[in-house]
């Protein structure tokens, strides 16, 4: 067992721990031995009293000891519905000492998203992204600990933690390879579930060992245990009856063994019967009844000790105690006499904690537990109001209004829509739920009531879109909601019942609506909204007429307002996907941009029209050869959404269409990279959504177009990229890279009939842009010689297709297709004019691949050579190999 000497019993859990201390030991060893050491993860598990709370201490100590920095937190059970809770007790002190320009350089870019978490900044006026905050948390972290090294993390009773700090814990501890920091985690077992449960069975997988579960103490340890804190003499009976009572509960031997010492009971076999006694006095209804003991302001102070849960300041109980400062000073020196509160540990109090808090969580379940059920409710109602009179603002009261009867009180109402807002402005859209949740069951007055569901609907909107369709639609059922905030509402639902992979009914919501207003802003809204949706909607039927009304309606536009801009843009995205004459795309496109630029209230962060138009937007201008107003779309999209901290979805797109950017224009390499990172984003999203299919699908036309087709199709079969399809369309369309995927892994038939499935899909839609839905040529060469006649025909209509749409690559590649079906002089040719389209388009890749095949057609060293070197510089490996081989073997070269 661990040594200790008779005057460590402030220590005695530490007793038989020699593994846990040895694992600590050996983690800060490792450590301190070099700042580009790996970080480590320790996590212990035991439950209530086997002395987590002091193996966390003597980690400290050791920590400490060897030169560590120790930053210190621990969880509440009454404190578990207030969001970053914990990281703010972790972080805040390193934080707070530093000046506010210090804090801003060490977390840099970070600061404006991490810092309202961590209390140390306002928010802003827009709802934070909850993964934003959390990476901004992580990257907190490791710019401190860089700072502060050797630095050791200590989370105790992290089943206790909040869920924000869980799902950051979680998120930081999958990246502590490239980081040296120690975390050491204390939980008991259970006591979680859902989310929270997952985020802790996160943490203990990246331990990389496993969890140690501490176990009771022995007989023989409880005996020296018994023997160095009441003196050698305590006889073997006496301390085999210590063991008995408390079951080796390292906790409770401590708190019996301190009451044989005020009792003054000889540790003999003769008085081991009055250790019963003594024990219950000191646990559940015992030490209520010694709690009562100490008279009615005691109580009364402890009581409201407990309800507060933190930042217990005398100030504060005294208010919510209602006693005069006097009487409380009075209450917690008997309190601290009697082991039920303390002053906090000089070593782990915060900066300026001059407050107390319970010996143990224990004896503050005890005591909370206690409190008549009327009396906690009515309590929870004043605190509220104390801590929002202290200036703490509504979110740190809403806790305490959470526990409050319903009483049709409007101003608790308000009190706690003001903490939802709080709570979504630093990123806590769970404890935003709650507090309106809460609000409803009050309830609003009629008036209010629709305003709240409304709000409640925008605070899930992101992570439960089943969940907004009903707040919603149950807002939009009743009377309220008027004029843009209807508007607004609606499309609220609109995007929830798209994310629900409800697109038919989002655009009968919004047609529905439509038809209620006269003609005006409103209206054409929300006629916009419904073009958008129907817009990028991939099944098979289609509303007749659609393209030619929003044709005409694009026709009266100016671009005077954003309505008639996202019009407009709304227009050039249906005529290029339809393969219309790209000039006139091209002028639409411009035509709904302010100098050059997107409007205002039109940008990428903007919440009244959702990023989807937007997208639509660039890709009009990817697939039209503009390029460069592409790649600065995309740019900007990527760099808004880094700045405002929206780490979800929104940068997994902005990742995946810079990917596309580069794929177009030839930077593979480049592309690969994007697309990965786009990737990983969308994962941590969730799979299946249209994100997920975009990073996906181009990726693996990436990897084709590089000549990686084994890891193209290892990408598709490890993240199903594979039927059935999303409801949204995928740019570029999935059912030709798949078919093209097919082909080039020796699956001809299911290729072709992939690609076959490509053209029935496109002709449904309307979709001709042969450029965007590529399945024409990638047909035509796989039936070039098992069907010469229908391959010609496929390729006649490419270049018509290709000619009527009128940008160099289109023509460039449908000439590719007609020349890889000839043969002789006519390849030649062909071949030729190919390479002349080609050359004069942004994309390189393409290009590439027309100087090789010229150059294999016409037995033209040169021309190999020059789409050799093109190859190189665009990534594309595959072409690279063919050009090179054909060079090496001179194989029919001239």
């Amino acid at each position: 067992m661990t040594e200790v000497g008779p005057t460590a019993a402030a220590s005695a859990p530490l007793w038989e721990r020699d593994r846990e201390i040895a694992a600590v030991e050996e983690a800060l060893t490792t450590l301190r031995a070099d700042r580009s050491s790996s970080g480590s993860l320790l996590v212990f598990r035991g439950e209530a009293g086997l002395g987590k709370t002091a193996l966390l201490a003597q980690t400290r100590r050791i920590a400490e000891a060897r030169g560590c920095t120790v930053w210190s937190a621990r969880g509440g059970e009454t404190l578990k519905s207030v969001p970053f809770n914990v990281v703010r007790q972790l972080l805040q002190p390193a934080l707070v000492s530093l000046m506010p320009e210090e804090a801003r350089e060490y977390l840099g870019d970070w600061y404006d998203i991490a810092g309202p978490a961590l209390g140390i900044t306002d928010p802003g006026d827009r709802h934070a992204d909850p993964q934003g905050v959390c990476d901004g948390l992580v990257a907190a972290v490791r710019r401190l600990a860089r700072r502060d090294w050797p630095l050791v993390l200590l989370i105790d009773d992290a089943h206790w933690a909040d869920q924000e700090t869980l799902r950051w814990l979680a998120a930081f501890a999958e990246r502590l390879d490239d980081l040296s920091v120690l975390v050491v985690v204390a939980r008991r077992p259970g006591e979680v579930a859902a989310d929270s449960a997952r985020y802790l069975d996160a943490v203990a997988a990246a331990a990389g060992a496993p969890v140690t579960n501490l176990s009771a103490l022995t007989p023989d340890a409880t005996a020296g245990l018994t023997r160095a804190t009441v003196g050698p003499h305590a006889d073997a009976p006496f301390c085999r009856e210590v063991w008995a009572v408390t079951g080796g509960n390292p906790y409770e031997t401590v708190e019996l063994l301190a009451k044989v010492q005020d009792s003054e009971l000889e540790p003999v076999e003769a008085q081991a019967a009055e250790l019963r006694a003594l024990n219950r006095s000191a646990r559940g209804g015992g030490l209520v009844a010694r709690l009562e003991g100490l008279g009615v302001d005691a109580t009364r102070f402890a009581w409201a000790a407990a309800i507060l849960g933190a930042d217990i300041s005398i100030d504060l109980v005294a208010r919510l105690a209602t006693m005069s400062h006097g009487q409380a000073v009075r209450c917690a020196e008997l309190l601290c006499n009697a082991r039920i509160l303390t002053e906090p540990d000089p070593a782990t109090a915060r900066a300026g904690d001059s407050g107390l808090e319970f010996v143990h969580p224990l004896i503050a379940t005890a005591v909370y537990n206690s409190i008549p059920p009327a009396l906690c409710t009515a309590m929870h109602g004043i605190a509220a109001q104390v801590v929002t009179d202290s200036g703490r603002g509504a979110a740190a009261a809403s806790r305490h209004l959470l526990l409050v009867h319903p009483d049709d009180d409007e101003e608790v109402v308000e009190q706690l829509r003001e903490a939802a807002r709080e709570h979504l402005a630093v990123g806590a859209p769970d404890a935003a739920r709650r507090c309106l949740d809460r609000a409803l069951v009050e309830p609003p007055l009629p008036e209010v009531h629709a305003r709240v569901l409304y709000e409640l609907g925008c605070a899930t909107l992101l992570t439960a879109p089943a969940t907004t369709i009903h707040h919603l639609q149950s807002a939009l059922a009743m009377p309220g909601l008027d004029g843009a905030e209807r508007v607004d509402a609606v499309f609220r639902l609109s995007q929830a019942l798209l994310h629900n992979d409800q697109l038919e009914e989002a655009v009968r919501t919004v047609e529905a609506e439509a038809a209620r207003h006269e003609e005006g802003p409103a209206k054409l809204r929300l006629q916009a909204v419904q073009y958008m949706w129907e817009g990028i909607y991939a099944g098979e039927t289609t509303t007749p007429g659609r393209s030619e009304r929003l044709a005409g309606l694009a026709a009266t536009c100016t671009g005077k307002d954003n309505s008639e801009r996202a019009l407009l843009m709304l227009r050039g995205f249906d005529a290029m996907t339809h393969g219309e004459n790209a000039e006139e795309v091209v002028d639409l496109c411009d035509r709904s941009l302010v100098n050059g630029r997107l409007a205002p209230g039109l940008g990428w962060t903007d919440t009244e029209w959702g990023l989807e138009l937007l997208l639509m937007l660039a890709n009009s201008y990817a697939y039209t050869d503009r390029l460069d107003r592409a790649d600065a779309l995309y740019t900007e999209a990527l760099r808004a959404y880094e700045s405002a901290g929206w780490s979800g979805g929104h940068l997994a797109l902005a990742h995946a269409y810079v990917g596309l950017g580069h794929r177009r224009r030839g930077r593979l390499r480049e592309a690969e990279t994007s697309l990965r990172e786009g990737l990983r984003l969308a994962e941590r999203v969730g799979r299946g959504l249209p994100l997920y299919w975009t990073a996906t699908c181009n990726l693996v036309d990436t990897l084709l177009a590089r000549g990686h087709v084994d890891e193209a199709w290892s990408i598709a079969e490890q993240h199903g990229f594979g039927p059935p399809y999303p409801s949204t369309i995928v740019i570029p369309d999935p059912r030709s890279v798949r078919g093209r995927l097919l082909l080039a892994t020796g699956h001809t038939k299911d290729g072709i009939n992939e690609l076959e499935a490509a053209e029935k899909a496109a002709t449904v839609r309307g979709h001709h842009n042969p450029v965007m839905v590529p399945w024409a040529v990638d047909l035509a060469r796989a039936l070039a010689t098992e069907d010469p006649v229908r391959a010609a025909r496929l390729a006649s209509d490419a270049r018509r297709q290709a000619e009527r749409f009128g940008t160099d690559t289109a023509i460039g590649e449908a000439l590719r297709c007609a020349a890889a079906l000839e043969t002789g002089q006519r390849a030649v040719r062909l071949a030729a004019q190919a390479v002349a389209y080609l050359e004069a388009s942004p994309c390189q890749y393409e290009h590439a691949a027309a100087r090789v095949e010229y150059g294999i057609a016409a037995r033209s060293v040169s021309e190999l050579n020059r789409g050799l070197a093109l190859a190189r510089s665009c990534g594309a490996d595959g072409l690279v190999a063919q050009a090179r081989e054909v060079l090496e073997t001179g194989r029919g070269l001239r």
